[in-house]
């Protein structure tokens, strides 16, 4: 990929029932581009993944508990997605301040298939062109949000996709917009 963002740190915001492969994908594209992404999640020890919201999958160590984990210690964060997983991390208030901290700063936030759930706890999708997994439409457009069906959406520094069959589209679109940093207000 063409996007360097070596010595970046990235965020994943998560816990068990995350749709492995929105994890390790994007997972790889930021090692890839020479970033740290680093697994944050309200669970101390390790999260199960699940392969399509009903087979387990791998289990994966946490790096950091989400009560230590501070936006101005990262670059950007990515918020895959799972039902379960984004079900439960849209209910943790912890969550949903980092995730407002980090729009508060404009750092690159990138969310998958049913992670958009928490940005809508966040406040922050009101007057923003996104996409999601289809059923969250309703949701994202009854909290402002201008949805539209498309493999990758980005509005200022956010980034959006719909399912696994979007990822290297979304995983593209999410390292320019970490190597880009910072983005202006509108």
């Amino acid at each position: 990929m063409a996007n360097d963002i070596s010595g970046k740190r990235v965020a994943f915001l998560l816990t068990s029932g995350v749709e492995q492969v929105e994890l390790t994908e994007p997972w790889r594209a930021v090692q890839e581009a020479g970033g740290h992404p680093v697994l944050v999640s309200p669970t101390d020890d390790r999260i199960t993944a699940m392969q399509h919201d009903w087979e387990h999958g791998d289990s994966f160590p946490v790096d950091l508990p989400l009560s230590e984990a501070r936006a101005e210690d990262f670059d950007a964060l990515v918020l895959p997605g799972g039902t379960v997983n984004a079900d439960r991390m849209r209910l943790e208030s912890l969550a949903v301040a980092l995730v407002r901290s980090f729009a508060d700063a404009r750092k690159p936030i990138a969310a998958i298939c049913h992670g958009p759930w928490i940005l809508i706890e966040a406040g922050i999708v009101a007057g923003r062109e996104m996409t999601s997994y289809p059923s969250l439409s309703t949701d994202l457009r009854n909290a402002g949000a201008d949805w539209v069906d498309r493999e990758v959406v980005t509005d200022r520094g956010l980034t959006t996709s719909r399912n696994p069959d979007d990822l290297p589209a979304f995983c593209e679109k999410m390292l320019e917009e970490i190597s880009e940093g910072i983005h202006a207000r509108r």
